[in-house]
């Protein structure tokens, strides 16, 4: 078994790391920051303990970590107010307006869709260690897989949301006046597993070649 290995997980992790650092210094609501946080640290934790035995493909990497930096930003503000007048604009001209409509802050709308990037490093593993015999199969499990935990995600703010109450549990829900965010999330984070899923089925060339066990050097 070879002892080298990709440096780019490791570079993946020191980005996070840093965007992390300095989004821990005066969040807007520190409440908030912990309830958000606290999710992206047992992903982080699982990645990092599982490096070892399973590395996923340089690409799986960059994008659940994109994601990662993504949701911390997102905790720090609150979703609702990242400073994204720039990214609203350009999501209007899609005219997408049941999901992302015009005057609300689609940061948090955009990050459920981005939650798919998850479904990614699911069908990889799953055709990597042969979980399943075909590929749409794995795709199938990955956007079910999202779909399930978009629904326990949803089910946990609102709990949040009554248990803390005040301006933390309005935060934390992020629902901007919308009595149906949270059927809008869910679609959007399963939407995003769809896409994400369909990507990585149509790359699998590159990452199929790598082995089921870890520590060698990744060439994709």
């Amino acid at each position: 078994m070879q002892s080298s290995y990709s440096k780019i997980p490791l570079l993946v992790l020191a980005v996070y790391l840093m965007v992390f650092i300095a989004t821990a210094i005066n969040p807007y609501d520190r409440a908030t920051w912990w309830a958000e946080n606290i999710p992206i640290w047992i992903v982080v934790f699982g990645f990092v303990v599982t490096f070892s035995r399973f590395q996923f493909s340089n690409f799986a990497y960059i994008l659940t970590g994109f994601f990662l930096c993504y949701h911390t930003i997102g905790g720090y503000f609150t979703f609702e107010l990242v400073p994204f007048d720039w990214g609203n604009a350009q999501l209007s001209t899609l005219n997408f307006d049941f999901l992302l409509p015009d005057g609300r802050n689609n940061f948090d709308r955009l990050g459920h869709f981005l939650v798919g990037v998850f479904a990614y490093p699911f069908v990889e593993i799953s055709l990597r260690k042969a979980w399943v015999n075909k590929p749409i199969v794995a795709v199938f499990f990955a956007v079910f897989a999202l779909g399930f935990w978009a629904g326990t995600y949803e089910i946990i703010e609102m709990y949040y949301a009554v248990i803390e109450g005040g301006e933390s549990g309005v935060a934390f829900l992020g629902s901007q006046g919308d009595i149906w965010d949270a059927q809008k999330d869910m679609l959007m984070d399963i939407l995003g597993a769809l896409l994400f899923a369909v990507w990585a089925l149509v790359n699998r060339r590159f990452f199929l070649k790598l082995p089921k066990h870890s520590m060698t050097k990744q060439e994709d």
